[in-house]
């Protein structure tokens, strides 16, 4: 199983917290990862959303369809992540927009074996997949990308 923990690009701050939208770095920054993510993704890739604004418009750049998913919203931990996503068990590639702190206790989790404070920057990528080694599994992580190592078309 591929998984891929999205985090929204940069938003604006304010208030409720849930209707931040982002600003024009992020929207460029979105698409700019949603170009490097698109020329990636296979078709049928299942793609979940945390139902804020912020997750709507960074998904939204993808121009796929996508569910949005309550349990994977800003008060999720990294549990209802990986049973949202169901890892390591899903036949398809999945990717979910989401949020920090959470994405990061979830790539500490899969990666170390504990939930950890790792840091995903805003709009980056990890891509981890889960790979059959015998009676169990190994994690590997396959990328970490951040919109700064983007060109402008969504290349590296």
């Amino acid at each position: 199983m591929d998984l891929l923990l999205w985090r929204h690009a940069e938003a604006v701050d304010g208030y409720p917290d849930a209707e931040r939208a982002l600003t024009e770095k992020g929207e460029r920054d979105a698409r700019r990862m949603a170009k490097w993510l698109g020329d990636r993704l296979p078709d049928d890739a299942l793609i979940l959303v945390s139902p804020a604004l912020r997750t709507q418009q960074t998904a939204g750049a993808l121009h796929r369809k996508f569910t949005t998913v309550t349990a994977i919203g800003t008060d999720a931990d990294a549990a209802e992540i990986l049973k949202a996503a169901h890892w390591p068990r899903a036949v398809r590639t999945t990717l979910i927009v989401g949020h920090q702190p959470t994405l990061g206790h979830v790539a500490s989790l899969l990666l170390t074996g504990a939930e950890g404070d790792l840091s995903v920057k805003k709009g980056a990528v990890w891509w981890i997949a889960a790979r059959p080694r015998g009676a169990s599994q190994r994690t590997v992580l396959r990328a970490v990308v951040t919109p700064d190592l983007l060109r402008k078309d969504g290349n590296v």
